[in-house]
């Protein structure tokens, strides 16, 4: 399913966030939303999936307006991770990873196979499985952010939005999150992610769209955004740039000087991102 948003406008607090984005999110495919805090990044994720009322624009599902959407198919359609997601509840994972199947299950109805199934696959594919019965409250915050997308992925969703899924992990988990999400995508998923580690973005997502003061600034393949003249405008570093077993790399290496919002004629940001 190809998810899309056209003329996207988001204002919040009577400030615009995001200004006319024209954005398509196609099934197969890792899509990176990077750019510099305050970029809208967080706030086009949350109106992709719903949950942020948007000033002007359409975002569409498979050509169809998605607030025509009957709003249970959407929750079985597509999976929102938020940023920081928390628990509050001192429950065990397991239950929490089962929250994910509510949209597939009717009323009063206990979980079925498939159910159990896809909450298995989840906590293994995110390696939460020995923490199922641990209280989520006692775990970790990069253990809680594991068990998050577990239940994202409970869903079995055909669009997964995640908002940086990796921050807080160690080495190892964040090249495991970044490997399951592209397994994802190779099962047909809509993935759409936002980074800050470009190191991350180059060698795990299949497009790049950089997002700067609520605009896009560049999008393609990581070697076409993760240039040298956009690295320095959007983000104001410096790279190093290279290639291992056929891939590319790229390491932000110093600052340089960043132009002013009037100089690039940019928008305000949304500082919550």
């Amino acid at each position: 399913m190809t998810l899309s948003a056209r003329g996207l406008t988001v204002t919040l607090g009577g400030r615009p966030i995001l200004d006319g984005i024209d954005l398509s999110v196609p099934a197969g495919a890792v899509t990176g939303l990077i750019g510099p805090n305050g970029a809208g990044k967080t706030t086009l994720l949350r109106a992709l999936a719903s949950v942020l009322s948007i000033a002007a624009g359409v975002i569409t599902l498979d050509e169809r307006p998605l607030a025509d959407w009957p709003r249970r198919d959407r929750a079985r359609i597509i999976a929102y991770l938020p940023q920081g997601a928390p628990c509050f509840w001192p429950v065990d994972v397991r239950r929490i990873v089962a929250l994910g199947r509510l949209p597939h299950l009717a009323p009063w109805r206990p979980p079925a196979a498939a159910d159990e199934a896809a909450i298995e696959d989840a906590l293994v594919a995110t390696d939460v499985l020995h923490l199922a019965l641990r209280n989520v409250l006692t775990l970790s915050g990069g253990e809680r952010a594991r068990v998050m997308l577990a239940r994202a992925l409970a869903v079995r969703p055909r669009v997964l939005l995640a908002d940086e899924p990796v921050a807080g992990l160690d080495p190892e988990h964040q090249l495991l999150v970044m490997a399951l999400l592209r397994e994802q995508a190779a099962e047909g998923v809509a993935v759409v992610v936002t980074l800050h580690d470009l190191t991350l973005a180059a060698r795990f997502c299949d497009r790049l769209v950089a997002l700067d003061h609520g605009r896009i600034a560049a999008e393609g393949p990581p070697e076409a955004v993760l240039t040298s003249p956009i690295l320095a405008s959007v983000f104001a570093v410096r790279a190093e740039h290279g290639h291992r077993g056929g891939q590319s790399f790229v390491i932000p290496w110093d600052v340089v000087p960043r132009l002013n919002v009037v100089e690039k004629g940019g928008i305000g940001r949304d500082r919550r991102d």
